[in-house]
């Protein structure tokens, strides 16, 4: 048997309740990034790699984007953060970590970002 590490089937109660109660910042991103709308690439929303819940995913590229609040850049979450990363980082995908407010003060910087990021994998 192959051991699925993308969308385990036990991880999907879960990730269909987030799809459903996005936050206002992923919401925003999602209608930027959602139909290809972003230099072509399928992205998708809380999608899962391994035990963990990816805010967006682009599997062509293999990036992540997550979008943090204040309390991910430090203490325990941001340790928590870190072992995610690498994590992700061992199976080849990249992780971009945006701000929330950075969705509404600066969308085009961060769109460039991501754009800047494609093909680096």
């Amino acid at each position: 048997m192959v051991n699925k590490i993308h969308n385990k089937p036990t991880l999907k109660k879960f990730r269909n309740e987030l799809r459903k109660n996005l936050t206002p910042a992923e919401a925003t991103l999602w209608g930027m990034l959602q139909n290809r709308k972003l230099e072509g690439r399928k992205f998708r929303r809380q999608h899962s790699v391994g035990n963990y819940i990816l805010d967006f995913y682009c599997p062509d590229e293999k990036l992540a984007i997550e979008l943090d609040g204040e309390a991910h850049f430090n203490g325990f979450q941001g340790e928590y953060d870190l072992k995610r990363e690498q994590y992700l980082n061992q199976l080849g995908i990249k992780v971009m970590r945006f701000e929330n407010k950075i969705v509404f003060e600066n969308p085009v910087e961060l769109l460039e970002e991501v754009i800047e990021a494609f093909g680096r994998n």
